[in-house]
């Protein structure tokens, strides 16, 4: 199981703990978007007049006074889909390719982040069905997604695409040294994720009648509200890397290391602040060794979006990834034919109409 100071540590962990306290208790609503508005910094602050004229001050709710709302706040029992809901909430909201919002930034202060540790206790204390978020590939139920709109579809061979992107890489690393300034508040952006290519196989664990995790937790997403799921058969003996924390990731980085210094440093420095070095994973040699990646939901919780330190003056970043996604580096994993079709009902996934 997660522990309370793991979901503490991380952006989206804390960010799901925020969003949990919020579903569980309205009075905190108010103060958190108050304070939260506050702390953005891509804020338009609107200025409103009454009739005479006069500024019109609304008072503003402070870090201090959310924390002092979240140490009485109601806290409900936490079940599977409550707990999908906070956490769809907080991936949502990721966002690698500019500083973290308010109510990221808010939850990250001091005094907020010491308060939710009693949601945090809580979540370990009480909560059912999230012990899948420490757990390894589930090599027997396993999901690919497909969108509306044909997202999702899978590259021809996994060993010619991984030589392409990494191919491309090296000439965005090129490009991005003749063109880019080195100053990382200069005003550059570009590919901000460092997942492998979105177009092989993508996998999730299922949670039974709820559904496969892929069509809930699902990162700068499209407002997609219909998917198609197909089950995939994973090879015997498939060699599965466990992402399970940012020292596997490290780790990853350091074994198979990729400079992506250049056209990264913009994006990363905005959402880490952090200015050095950067590397990526080479997923093209990851797969000389390993058959598939899996990053485990608890994981994800703790290390994406924060810049994990891998050797000497290089760090590297989790971003793009979806909780508990299996990227497939090889050819041996592939959907099977039949599909079911899963439908945003309001803020849920619900079995839809059955595919001909």
């Amino acid at each position: 199981m997660i522990t309370p100071e793991a979901l503490l540590d991380g952006w989206r962990g804390r960010r799901f703990l925020l969003e949990l306290a919020l579903a569980a208790d309205a009075s905190l609503t108010s103060a958190v978007m108050s304070a939260a508005f506050d702390l953005d910094p891509g804020q338009v602050r609107l200025v409103s007049f009454s009739g005479s004229g006069a500024r019109e001050t609304p008072p503003a709710a402070t870090a201090e006074s959310v924390a002092s709302l979240l140490e009485t706040a109601r806290l409900a029992d936490v079940g599977q889909v409550a707990a999908l809901r906070a956490f769809a909430d907080a991936v949502a909201n990721a966002r690698y390719w500019q500083e973290p919002d308010g109510s990221d930034v808010l939850a990250a202060t001091p005094v907020v982040r010491a308060a939710l540790g009693r949601v945090a206790r809580h979540v370990a204390g009480s909560a059912t069905g999230i012990d899948w978020w420490s757990a390894p590939l589930d090599r027997a139920d396993q999901h690919a997604v497909t969108w509306d709109g044909g997202y999702g579809e899978q590259a021809p061979r996994a060993a010619d695409r991984l030589a392409r992107w990494r191919a491309d890489v090296a000439v965005q690393e090129a490009r991005a040294r003749a063109d880019r300034l080195a100053d990382p508040e200069a005003s550059w952006s570009g590919e901000w994720w460092s997942t492998p290519p979105s177009d092989l196989v993508r996998t999730t664990r299922s949670l039974g009648d709820t559904g496969p995790v892929g069509v809930w937790l699902v990162e700068d997403d499209m407002g997609w509200e219909r998917a198609v799921t197909h089950r995939v058969a994973t090879p015997a003996g498939a060699r599965v890397y466990e992402i399970d924390g940012p020292d596997a990731w490290a780790a990853l980085c350091r074994t198979y290391p990729l400079e992506v210094t250049e056209q990264k440093r913009h994006d990363w420095y905005r959402t880490t602040g952090r200015h050095g070095r950067w590397l990526l994973p080479d997923w093209a040699a990851v797969a000389a060794d390993h058959d598939a990646v899996h990053l485990t939901a608890a994981a994800y919780l703790t290390a994406a979006g924060t810049a994990v330190p891998v050797d000497g003056d290089t760090a590297s970043v989790i971003a793009g990834w979806n909780p508990d996604e299996t990227y497939w580096l090889s050819d041996d994993a592939r959907p099977g034919p039949d599909g079911a079709v899963w439908v945003r009902d309001d803020v849920d996934w619900v079995p839809g109409p059955r595919t001909g």
